[in-house]
């Protein structure tokens, strides 16, 4: 049986006028692991995570999910198995908590037994407040209305689970205390999860594979342990000394 990364990039280049926002990327995601789109901004990470979830289309090269080619024919059957979270959680503000988390499984069919038995399965992972399932969007805060994005985005138990920035709007503390959590989620799940942040910190914490991106191009992917070590470039020197203060204490050896 032939064994399909769950998504392959061959070649792919993606186009805004005259710029080439990510150009002839070649790149697979493996299963259940945590890839980490990181760079500076422009770099193409976005564009990447847009593509995988059938917002944009290649305009050169191929995009396979597992065996089936992304294009406008195949991708609203492929984005039943995808979760597709975002930085400013993207819930609907006339909805509540519960509303939002429930509407995918409300227009598939699903039985009210079965749909408040996975609520509440998420809602105990997500460690959200039982009494803030009520609420409106605007009622929550930043990290309440990310959890409620991150229990919409596993509603449906998908394969993959595609998360743009979901943490950037947080403040620190609720930042870590959701790091946390996700990493605890991720281990448990076992899901293959592609994840766009601008902080190394982040990328170590919670990437299998950190993948470093540069004007539409991949400079480097591996560990953070191969970046630290080994930079292949003097531009990942560069990226890794702008943020270098998060590394203090954390693995005792200067980053030069």
């Amino acid at each position: 049986m032939v064994s399909y990364p769950v998504f392959h990039f061959r070649g792919v280049t993606k186009r805004f006028g005259p710029i080439d926002a990510v150009h002839r990327i070649d790149l697979s995601v493996e299963r259940a692991e945590t890839t980490v789109l990181i760079g500076p901004s422009g770099c193409g990470k976005s564009t990447l995570l847009r593509l995988m979830v059938g917002l944009l289309y290649p305009d050169e090269g191929r995009l396979q999910f597992e065996e089936n080619a992304v294009t406008s024919e195949t991708i609203n059957a492929l984005r039943h198995r995808m979760g597709y979270v975002i930085q400013d959680g993207g819930l609907f503000p006339h909805l509540t908590a519960k509303q939002n988390v429930l509407l995918m499984a409300r227009q598939l069919g699903w039985q009210k037994d079965k749909r408040e038995e996975r609520l509440e399965d998420l809602r105990r992972m997500t460690r959200f407040p039982p009494d803030a399932l009520t609420r409106f969007p605007a009622q929550l805060s930043g990290g309440q209305r990310q959890r409620v994005s991150l229990m919409r985005a596993l509603m449906l138990d998908p394969d993959v689970l595609l998360m743009d920035e979901p943490l950037g709007a947080l403040d620190p503390m609720i930042r870590a205390e959701l790091q946390e959590q996700l990493k605890a989620i991720f281990r448990e799940l076992q899901k293959t999860v592609v994840l766009v942040t601008h902080d190394l910190s982040e990328a170590g914490f919670l990437g299998d594979r950190i993948v470093l991106l540069r004007d539409g191009r991949i400079v480097q992917q591996g560990t953070l342990e191969d970046m630290l070590r080994t930079p292949k470039s003097e531009f990942v020197t560069e990226f890794i000394n702008a943020q270098r203060t998060i590394f203090d204490g954390l693995h005792g050896d200067s980053v030069g």
